[in-house]
């Protein structure tokens, strides 16, 4: 077979019609592009509040989160890999981006996307795809744990409706909440559970009923009518009136003074947007593959890093912030039905519509409502199946996991997997070994 040249992969990458709208021809076209719509519609509502939640707890405005997911989502259809993804922001990012925002401004963010974004087109370009997917399971949920734990305590402020802001790091904010629990708000406890049980409930019951925008409504209604004067926190008195003005473009900002330590976190940062993009986007696409019995081209790992690279690079250009792929959401996309990118594009437009429409009502919603929402996140990020899965591989990969899920919180993200990916690798040879003498449908399970 002719060996594919680097200006044909780079032909192909920059080609949206690469074949991934195949499902969109077989049997009623119209009926197809029907069922892609319909998906991108009901995946734009779900993804409204879920955005601004993300972007509100990295350290960003909410109208951050509504734009960066829709021009994400784009970019992502146009470029990526995968026929049924979708794109937006994710819970993975919250401690980076939060990270850097305590330190930085929003330009900042800005240049170490675009330097992440690099990172990941080169990644595509010369085939790294396999490489990336090498990362050990018990390493990706012990991650998304530690992720999980991160983002219940950094909603505890909003859930409890304190009107101090409650800080970065696990330590501090058990510190904090242990020393002001007298000034909690009993009416933002319930508006945050209330909100959890109505996602729950609405998403299990049917994929077509938005959980999320109807636990919205719910605290829009409660903080405008009968909760009004409890004293709740509302996201206009956190961040003011929410724009509608989707077109402002935010250039990436260099540092007055440079030193050592602004190199050092500028590349730290980069790195690490670099690995959760190419991570989270591999396995998102693969899961997709999986959930939606693809039977036709499968996702293409480097094609997929492109377009991260892509991503990554215009959504933080459009006043946005790093994207990846989002389980929770490609999952509810398949279940509605969607067969091709179709349904990204669709998203992009309707996102972008109903948040213009819908902004002097959001940003009334109680600050609690948001924290319930991302709890709701949190708490579904923790796979029963998938925990099983490393504790019947070996106790290292338990170790490991158990090692990965507490270190993210208590240090960071990129110390957390970086440690735990050194001491695999160091381990690998071992591990290679007691493979060996293990039964094939161990080998399986390990692999």
């Amino acid at each position: 077979m002719k060996q594919e040249t680097l200006i044909q992969r780079l032909k192909f990458y920059f080609t949206p019609n690469d074949g991934r709208y195949e499902d969109l021809k077989k049997g009623n076209l119209a009926k197809n592009i029907a069922k892609d719509l319909t998906a991108g519609l009901i995946v734009a509502a779900v993804a409204i509040p879920l955005a601004m939640g993300f972007a509100m707890a990295s350290g960003l405005r909410p109208e951050q989160g509504i734009v960066g997911g829709a021009i994400a989502g784009l970019f992502g259809a146009l470029f990526g890999g995968s026929k049924y993804q979708v794109y937006g922001p994710t819970a993975a990012f919250i401690p980076v981006i939060a990270g850097l925002m305590a330190i930085y401004s929003h330009g900042f963010l800005v240049l170490a996307a675009l330097v992440a974004g690099v990172l990941l087109l080169l990644s595509g370009l010369f085939r790294f795809g396999r490489i990336v997917e090498k990362v050990p399971h018990s390493i990706v949920v012990g991650f998304t744990i530690g992720i999980a734990i991160v983002i219940a305590f950094s909603q505890i402020g909003e859930v409890l409706g304190f009107k101090e802001k409650i800080g970065y790091g696990i330590i501090d904010q058990v510190g904090f909440v242990i020393s002001h629990i007298g000034e909690a708000n009993f009416f933002a406890v319930l508006i945050a559970l209330i909100t959890f049980i109505l996602c729950k409930i609405f998403l299990k019951v049917s994929s077509f009923i938005p959980g999320p925008l109807i636990a919205l409504a719910f605290g829009f209604i409660a903080g405008q009518t009968f909760w009004a004067d409890k004293g709740l926190i509302l996201i206009a008195d956190k961040f003011g009136s929410i724009p509608t003005d989707f077109s402002k473009i935010t250039p990436p900002v260099l540092p007055e003074a440079w030193s050592g330590k602004v190199v050092f976190d500028l590349l730290y940062f980069a790195f690490a947007i670099y690995i959760v993009s190419a991570i989270e986007s591999l396995l998102c696409s693969r899961m997709a593959d999986r959930l939606a019995n693809n039977k036709g081209i499968p996702f293409n790992p480097n094609k997929e890093l492109w377009g991260q690279g892509m991503v990554n690079i215009f959504t933080p250009l459009f006043n946005g912030f790093p994207h990846t792929g989002a389980l929770a959401r490609t999952a509810v996309n398949i279940r509605l039905g969607a067969v091709s990118p179709l349904a990204g594009i669709a998203k992009f437009a309707f996102k972008l519509g109903l948040a213009a429409f819908l902004a002097i009502y959001l940003e009334q919603v109680p600050m609690a409502c948001i924290g319930g929402i991302l709890l709701y996140v949190a708490t579904g990020m923790v796979k029963v199946k998938e925990i099983k899965e490393v504790l019947g591989m070996s106790k290292f990969h338990i170790a490991l996991m158990v090692y990965t899920a507490a270190m993210v919180p208590l240090f960071g993200f990129m110390p957390a997997v970086v440690s735990a990916i050194v001491i695999y690798a160091i381990a690998y040879r071992w591990l290679k070994k007691e493979q060996k003498a293990m039964p094939m449908n161990e080998q399986e399970l390990a692999a």
